[in-house]
């Protein structure tokens, strides 16, 4: 009984949709850590991108909302710092859905773009004839681009 249960509450929370990024579910970024019940309870833990994360409030009543519409309750829904979220968290259809969108998905290896220069494609044109205009773009997760190929602007999500 508690598989089943566990698994429908995973099924609810992992159709939440990033506020900010509506095309991509909290699974799809990873940020849905782990499903689990005690006692008929269930508790999901969910990872913030980065610890200042503003749309950690509403995935978490949207997650809460999720359970209550899938008959699931009680339930609580906790932040887990650690380990901290990375990049390397998203799936491949997370990053397939980011392209689609327009927006860069961040190189593979994460961190590695710390630590010299990035290679950047456009996700519109595809061309890595592109470069940072700012570190910050729509959202703090995001920096601003533009391709020189195409002239268009673009976000890449960052690499944490």
């Amino acid at each position: 009984m508690n598989a089943d249960l566990q698994q429908r509450a995973w099924a609810a929370a992992a159709s939440v949709v990033d506020p900010e990024i509506p095309v991509l579910t909290i699974a799809d970024l990873g940020v849905l850590r782990a499903v689990t019940v005690h006692d008929d309870r269930v508790e999901v833990a969910i990872t913030p991108t980065y610890s200042g994360c503003p749309a950690m409030g509403v995935i978490g009543l949207e997650v809460e909302l999720a359970l209550s519409r899938a008959g699931i309750a009680p339930a609580r829904v906790v932040t887990v710092m650690s380990p901290a979220w990375t990049t390397d968290w998203l799936t491949e259809d997370g990053r397939r859905k980011l392209l689609d969108y327009g927006i860069a998905p961040p190189p593979r290896g994460g961190r590695r773009a710390l630590f010299g220069d990035e290679t950047v494609a456009c996700p519109r044109c595809s061309s890595t004839d592109t470069e940072k205009l700012a570190e910050f773009g729509s959202t703090s997760c995001k920096a601003l681009w533009r391709c020189r190929g195409c002239g268009e602007p673009f976000d890449l999500f960052k690499c944490h």
